[in-house]
This record gives C-alpha cells, sequence and structure tokens, in this order.
C-alpha cells in the first residue's frame, strides 16, 4: 500500500512540474529489477490522462559532428521563447565501469542550469532495445510534466538511430560542411530518415564549404523517394557557437510540424508507432520472463554448454528450451 501510495504522490508531483520527482521517476522505470519495473508501469500508467502533446524530435549525427552543443543552442532558443524543453541523451556506456562515457549535463551548460529545461543522460548499457523502451517511457513521464518539447540525442552510431527514429515525430540529421567526405560517411538509412538536414559548425574554415555543402546534400535527398509525410527535406546551416542559423531550424520545424498537423500524417504516424510499441513490448516481455524463470535458467546453462561444445544445434537447442518452457510448436 504505501508503494502505491508512493506511486501517487510521485505522479502527482511530476504533474505539477516537480523536476526532482521526475529525474526519480526516469530512474524508476530504468530500473531492471522486477519490483521497480511493476512500480515504474504504474507510475506511467498514472502520468499518462496527464501527458500534454509535445513535438518529439530526434537528433543523430555522427560522433565529433557537435550534437549536444547543438542541442543546447537549439533548446535554449526555444526556451526564450516560451517553450519547455526535456533532453534525453543516451549515451555511450563503458563496457568496464558500465557508466555514461559523456558528461551531457556538462556540454549543455544553458540548458543544465535553464529551469525551464531538463536533461537526463541515459547510459545506453549495450541494449539499445531496453534503452528505446525506457526512453519512450520517459517521454511520457517528461509529457506528464508539461514539457512541450521533447528532444532526443542518440549515440549517433548503429542500431540507435532506428529506435530513436520509431518514437519521433521529426528526425534531424547533423553533418559537418566537408560535404564530400562527410557524405561518404552517412549511411543511405539515416539520410532516408531525416527530415531536416543541418550543417552544424558553421563558422570559421568550415563557413567556406557551406554552400557546396548545401547543393551535395540537396542533390543526395532529391535521389530519395517522396516521403510518406509528403515533406520536403531542407538544408539549413548554422553555428552553435555563435548562434547564427538556430532561427532557421526552428523556421523548419515549425513549418514540419505545421504540415504534419494540417495534412492528419501526426496522427497517423503516432497510431503506427503505437502499434510498433506494442509489439516491440510484448517481445521484451517474453525475453525478461524467459530468462527470469529459475527451471528455464538451469536448462539453459545445460544446454548452452553443449553447444559450445558442438554436441547440439543452437536452433534444436533453442526449441527445445522454448518447449520446456511451455511453448508449443
Amino acid at each position: 500500500m504505501s508503494e502505491e501510495m508512493n506511486v501517487v504522490e510521485l505522479s502527482q508531483r511530476i504533474i505539477s512540474g516537480d523536476r526532482v520527482a521526475l529525474a526519480k521517476a526516469i530512474t524508476l522505470v530504468e530500473s531492471t529489477k522486477d519490483d521497480h519495473i511493476e512500480l515504474g508501469s504504474h507510475l506511467v500508467t498514472a502520468c499518462l490522462p496527464h501527458a500534454i502533446e509535445s513535438r518529439r524530435i530526434g537528433i543523430t549525427g555522427v560522433p565529433g559532428v557537435g550534437k549536444s552543443t547543438f542541442i543546447d543552442a537549439f533548446g535554449s532558443a526555444l526556451t526564450d521563447k516560451g517553450h519547455k524543453v526535456a533532453v534525453l541523451a543516451v549515451d555511450p556506456t563503458s563496457d568496464i565501469t558500465h557508466g555514461s562515457i559523456l558528461g551531457d549535463k556538462t556540454r549543455m551548460e544553458k540548458l543544465a542550469s535553464d529551469p525551464n529545461a531538463f536533461v537526463r543522460p541515459t547510459p545506453a548499457g549495450g541494449a539499445l532495445g531496453g534503452v528505446a523502451r525506457k526512453t519512450r517511457e520517459s517521454i511520457a513521464l517528461c509529457e506528464a510534466a508539461g514539457y512541450d518539447i521533447i528532444l532526443i540525442e542518440t549515440v549517433g552510431v548503429g542500431q540507435s538511430e532506428t529506435s530513436v527514429h520509431s518514437m519521433v515525430d521529426m528526425f534531424i540529421l547533423l553533418v559537418l560542411a566537408t560535404a564530400g567526405d562527410e557524405l561518404q560517411g552517412i549511411k543511405r538509412g539515416i539520410m532516408e530518415k531525416a527530415d531536416l538536414v543541418v550543417i552544424n559548425k558553421n563558422d570559421g574554415e568550415n563557413a567556406t564549404y557551406t554552400n557546396l555543402a548545401k547543393a551535395t546534400y540537396h542533390q543526395a535527398l532529391h535521389m530519395f523517394p517522396v516521403k510518406n509525410s509528403a515533406w520536403t527535406v531542407p538544408v539549413v546551416a548554422c553555428s552553435s557557437i555563435s548562434g547564427s542559423g538556430i532561427n532557421e531550424v526552428e523556421k523548419s520545424t515549425n513549418s514540419f510540424f505545421t504540415q504534419i498537423h494540417t495534412s492528419g500524417y501526426l496522427t497517423k504516424h503516432r497510431a503506427e508507432q503505437n502499434g510498433y510499441w506494442l509489439k516491440q513490448a510484448l517481445t521484451e516481455e517474453l525475453l525478461h520472463r524467459f530468462y527470469t524463470d529459475t527451471n528455464t535458467t538451469a536448462k539453459l546453462k545445460e544446454i548452452e554448454l553443449e553447444v559450445k561444445k558442438g554436441n547440439e544445434n543452437p536452433f534444436n537447442a533453442a526449441r527445445k528450451l522454448l518447449k520446456g518452457w511451455g511453448y508449443k510448436s
């Protein structure tokens, strides 16, 4: 009963905009302990009716492109105009210490001290699927706390972009002005996901390459099919340090959200995302129950040893384990 009361109290504090309570709630949903998972689920359920409709924006780019500095400048420009901005930054994690390598709060000095902003680094821990689920639940908590713009920074490598793309409305790809070399390092799939391409670090020597970079990215984007949103992807340049071009970024995001609201695409897109996350949640719940079943764990160790010795086929072994767990083929 006390735990239930704590969930009620915590949800009320979150709804009132208490940032400390929001931080505690996200810590709870990030926990892998069974009792915390249950409490976290109740907490998210309690907060969902109070969640406002926010703009969910994913931001990606290769390491070194300046994602956190850009988010600091872009987020600060948004809070200056009266928005409440939450930043959920998915950090790379040390395989040795399992702690966050990047100190996003220290690299987002303005937002970290802004009363209308909330910055939350999340250690990836090598399990992007789990991080994605936790990030999606964190989005709901931030929306219940009144944050109308949610910025999600990806680690910029591998599968993380796909995971983040499945939970945002808009995807911003940050690139550098050295277009020729930079374009070679960007996977086609990431370019196809982009709703806005931002040439960052448009200052100093980089600025001399900006026009060429714009032309190169425009040409690359025209090779892709028309987006389901019917949105034409713009390319803009900015300097996160001087602030030049940040207004252009904001104008592009405003235009994007106006279009997808008017066309009805936003409602359809979010409905599809909800269906996708239902399947993801089922997969994760089944895996969790399988690996936490004591009988299965014991059998898994035995069969895994036989597989490593080459005495058992991995696929047959998997079917045996599933049959023992209650699966019927």
